[in-house]
């Protein structure tokens, strides 16, 4: 396998990449958020895609710095693929969406107005809820609860971006994935329709920090590695972001991944964990410098 440090595309002899420009204007606020350096990412994408696959959408900050074409979002979280759907069947719903809750948590002191959101969508989970949480809740971190799923993150330190500023974002974000369509499907589903030159990015729950957050406990890295495997067989490609290195480097997070399976590793700098600083309520985080994997198939 070869291994590289971002940056060092040259390395790579024999495939054309991406050239992505940064897009650092996010829609949500998700746990594990590639905004800051997803054009990083996308710029090792080849550039001869047939249909680009995100199966672990999330805030869907790859997809959006990509802007492909013919792609495929999903999620198996429900409340936030209506989310997406909202966003590209009727935008302006989308916005009223999150005025009207805006407003909602404006009419009541801090955090109330937060609480009085976060308990109606732990009674009845849906989209409308959600996006407002995702973008009111502390550090961005949508967790739930292992054994109920509750949604537990409380009110963020920060007040939201106002309902204009929302509206704005929303046009943007409408724009740039205007050739995505979105299904509520379970990752295996999704990597399966897959097909020769295809592309799937795979942002799945990490091993290591990700256990109680964002439902990850029901994944499963081998059912995972499994679809990966027969879609390789099938001539698709794959590009996997995973648990990299931690504490600033010195530790690494050893991954049961089959030898030859990817042809390619990279270390992205994602810089302070915001997790550790959820967990560490604000502290100062020089000791957890966190850099990903993204393993390729080609």
């Amino acid at each position: 396998m070869i291994k590289a440090e971002e940056g060092t595309l040259d390395l790579f002899y024999g495939t054309e990449f991406q050239h992505v420009a940064p897009f650092r204007t996010q829609l949500l606020k998700w746990i594990g958020n590639k905004q800051r350096f997803a054009h990083k990412i996308a710029s090792f994408f080849p550039k001869d895609i047939g249909v680009y696959y995100e199966p672990f959408l999330g805030s869907g900050a790859v997809l959006a710095a990509l802007q492909p074409p013919d792609a495929l979002g999903s999620d198996i979280c429900g409340p936030l693929m209506e989310i997406w759907k909202c966003l590209r069947e009727s935008p302006e719903t989308l916005v009223e969406w999150y005025r009207t809750r805006y407003d909602e948590y404006r009419q009541y002191e801090k955090p109330e107005g937060y609480e009085r959101i976060k308990a109606r969508y732990n009674a009845d989970p849906n989209g409308a809820d959600l996006l407002f949480i995702c973008r009111s809740c502390y550090g961005g971190v949508v967790r739930f609860r292992k054994s109920d799923g509750y949604l537990s993150t409380p009110c963020g330190i920060h007040d939201p971006i106002t309902p204009s500023s929302f509206a704005q974002r929303v046009q943007i974000w409408r724009r740039r994935t205007s050739g995505a369509r979105f299904e509520h499907i379970d990752f295996e589903e999704a990597i399966a329709m897959a097909r020769d030159r295809d592309l799937v990015y795979c942002d799945p729950p990490y091993i290591f920090s990700q256990s109680i957050l964002y439902r990850g406990q029901g994944f499963s890295l081998e059912r995972l590695i499994r679809a990966i495997t027969e879609c390789k067989k099938r001539g698709g490609r794959i590009a996997l972001s995973i648990d990299g290195k931690k504490k600033s480097g010195r530790v690494d997070c050893d991954l049961m991944i089959p030898e030859g399976l990817f042809e390619r590793e990279v270390f992205l700098d994602c810089g302070r964990s915001m997790l550790r600083r959820f967990q560490r309520e604000g502290e100062s985080l020089e000791d957890e410098v966190v850099h990903d994997r993204l393993l390729l198939t080609y």
